[in-house]
């Protein structure tokens, strides 16, 4: 009879619960980064990524291995939701969050390095085979649904471009809000701040890189789409991998929102998001919730001040610096359409003036 590894004080804890956090993986080292967290300690992250490293977490790396062989928990039934980027998917998670039952966990690490292996999956030169990607996906949702209470259910914001794998990442069984803008007010989003059009320069590149390989022709080249351009074939490529995910997708296993239209009533939408995920939650509840502090915060950055009323200010004032340039932007995305009937029937369903 083999005896089973021996295994590690560090082992050991991670398989107790969410305390020893999944931060990301090194594919070609085959380990984990595991970080200390308390309940709190998620609940006030804005993101699970590089930025949350820090001395008091206590960063340590495992054997992935290791750790699979420990955890015998069985649980992977995490609620998702996937966004365009810049669509207040961090503000809904916060305010999902603070329902009875959630346990919110904003852009895991991890998730990325999943989706920078998936765009080798399948290749001689992958580490890993098809069958292992997806076994090793499947064990990290585990991970990432594990919570404190056993009552409660792990609501997972991934990053944008995590959208890309969705489809494996929910199967047959598994919940998402998708979460999207017109393009028009989109573009808008991205050139009213500075972080987000530095993000379009450093995201364009990979994001037409998947466009083509979505439509399989390479009809655009880079260098020659000026920054709102940019910005509408960025919404175009998220767009894009959402909606292949919903056109495969069980029916009622998805639920589009659009943030200008969460924002025109938020108790009733957080209400039907409620709803659609099976959350026990009452009106009384959600208006608290949506009048709430949570709605004049920053999501990504609460000690700062931010509004609707203050969204749309600086959407007018993007609006009325760069018209010509959203103007073009949105002539593209017609072009586009008129090329490829794919584009046309997203455009028909998503792209609302």
């Amino acid at each position: 009879m083999t005896r089973p590894p021996s295994q590690s004080p560090l082992t050991q804890a991670f398989a107790q619960g969410p305390t020893w956090f999944p931060q990301q993986m090194d594919a070609a080292t085959d380990r984990v980064l595991l970080v200390r967290m308390a309940e709190e300690d998620y609940r006030q992250a804005s993101f699970l990524d590089q930025r949350m490293l820090n001395q008091k977490n206590q960063p340590q790396w495992a054997e992935w291995a290791e750790l699979e062989a420990a955890d015998q928990a069985g649980r992977a039934d995490a609620y998702f939701i996937f966004h365009i980027g810049h669509v207040g998917s961090t503000l809904i998670a916060r305010l999902l969050g603070e329902l009875d039952g959630v346990f919110a966990l904003r852009e895991p690490q991890i998730l990325r390095n999943f989706a920078d292996l998936a765009a080798q999956n399948g290749a001689p030169h992958a580490l890993w085979s098809p069958r292992r990607f997806d076994a090793r996906l499947e064990t990290a949702i585990g991970w990432l649904s594990r919570t404190f209470a056993q009552s409660d259910r792990a609501l997972i914001k991934a990053s944008s471009f995590v959208s890309e794998i969705a489809a494996p990442m929910l199967g047959e069984t598994r919940k998402a809000l998708f979460l999207r803008l017109s393009p028009e007010r989109y573009i808008e989003t991205i050139l009213a701040g500075d972080n987000s059009r530095q993000e379009l320069a450093m995201l364009a590149s990979p994001r037409l890189q998947r466009l083509h390989k979505r439509l399989g022709s390479d009809n655009w080249k880079l260098w020659e789409l000026p920054e709102p351009v940019r910005a509408a074939m960025s919404w175009l490529s998220e767009m894009m991998a959402l909606d292949a995910t919903a056109q495969t997708a069980p029916t009622g296993n998805i639920h589009w929102l659009d943030f200008d239209d969460f924002l025109q009533d938020p108790v009733s939408r957080l209400g039907e998001i409620a709803a659609f995920y099976g959350l026990d939650s009452g009106k009384d509840r959600l208006s608290a919730i949506a009048n709430g502090p949570l709605m004049t915060q920053y999501s990504k950055a609460p000690e700062h001040d931010y509004s609707p009323d203050i969204r749309e200010k600086l959407l007018a004032e993007a609006r009325a610096t760069h018209q010509e340039g959203i103007a073009k932007g949105l002539t593209w995305l017609k072009d586009a359409a008129a090329q490829h009937e794919t584009i046309a029937r997203l455009m028909t369903e998503h792209a609302r003036a």
